[in-house]
């Protein structure tokens, strides 16, 4: 029963860092097509959840599908997601991190 239990626990701890497009969620295409890493996929409606509109919506991303072009450089430096995700408001954008955004195919 333990055994289980412990089995159960793990799928599910392991399930929640896994990346997978669901209704309302943004997969950004990449420029030039490439598929290495895979296209990054931004979970809308969990951070939705947890901010209103206003925490992104006009002053970081315009309200209009495709307005930013969103690159690793821009992240870096502190723009577009990287406004959050700097290691202080949020988990900072590492190596160790990219398959929170790009998910294994």
């Amino acid at each position: 029963m333990i055994r289980r239990l412990a089995v159960i626990v793990c799928l599910l701890c392991s399930a929640a860092a896994v990346v997978v497009a669901a209704d309302g969620d943004v997969t950004f295409t990449r420029d030039g097509g490439g598929t290495d890493p895979a296209p990054a996929v931004f979970p809308h409606w969990s951070h939705r959840i947890r901010f209103r509109c206003y925490a992104c919506h006009d002053q970081v991303f315009p309200m209009a599908r495709n307005a930013t072009r969103v690159t690793m450089d821009d992240i870096a430096a502190g723009k577009a997601c990287g406004t959050c995700h700097n290691g202080r408001r949020a988990w900072a954008v590492t190596f160790e991190t990219c398959n929170r955004c790009h998910p294994a195919r």
